[in-house]
């Protein structure tokens, strides 16, 4: 485990970037942590750690989106399901073998179909703790990491695979930098209940079976 204290936006991009880089085809990145706490921008800097130019936004509404080409990343964000069983529906476990990334937000909330060698990290913003989404807000609008608010992060491995991305990560100094003992994470609350939906569900063109994709 290495637990983070990121007191800027670009603490937040700089771990993601870092974590991007050392990534390979068939790692599975779950993030966790309420709205706005920072989830969308970890994602953003993954990407581009993994040489991705293209604009990274939130599938709230269709589950997943793909960037990259040779060396893809699956986006998924599955914030208004009502189960875990609408994954299934449209074969989630087929992504892992893509040949890409997956990055799953709000992946606590389908965690019993997470492969066990995984990264998880959680994101922590003790000012927003335990929020879920305001009724004026607009529903997937991404939330910005302020500049000044401080977050934590904590990553935790499961599976042989992860741990060695865990110990790269810890090697290299300007994450080293960032590191906080883990008696100083604060304590994440159980969110408030997350609305529902059944979001548009669109297959990728030609496929025999589930893979879904955001135009």
């Amino acid at each position: 485990m290495l637990t983070f204290q990121l007191p800027t936006r670009e603490d937040t991009l700089s771990v993601g970037r870092t974590l991007g880089s050392l990534l390979e085809a068939g790692d599975v990145i779950a993030l966790i942590g309420d709205l706005g706490a920072g989830k969308t921008t970890l994602t953003q800097a993954i990407a581009a750690g993994m040489g991705i130019q293209d604009p990274v936004t939130s599938p709230t509404f269709t589950l997943v989106q793909e960037y990259g080409d040779d060396f893809p990343l699956f986006h998924f964000d599955p914030y208004r399901l009502e189960s875990p069983e609408d994954m299934c529906d449209f074969g989630f476990s087929e992504y892992f073998e893509q040949g890409g990334v997956v990055v799953i937000e709000w992946a606590d909330k389908i965690q019993a179909l997470l492969p066990d060698d995984h990264l998880a990290l959680t994101l922590i913003d003790p000012d927003i703790a335990g929020a879920t989404e305001d009724a004026d807000e607009a529903p997937g609008e991404e939330i910005e990491v302020s500049e000044s608010g401080i977050r934590y992060l904590r990553i935790d491995a499961g599976g042989e695979r992860s741990a060695q991305l865990l110990d790269r990560l810890a090697e290299i100094p300007a994450v080293q930098a960032l590191q906080i003992p883990p008696e100083s994470m604060p304590a994440r609350p159980m969110p408030a209940a997350r609305p529902a939906i059944s979001p548009p569900l669109k297959r990728r063109p030609g496929a025999t079976r589930s893979p879904i994709v955001n135009e």
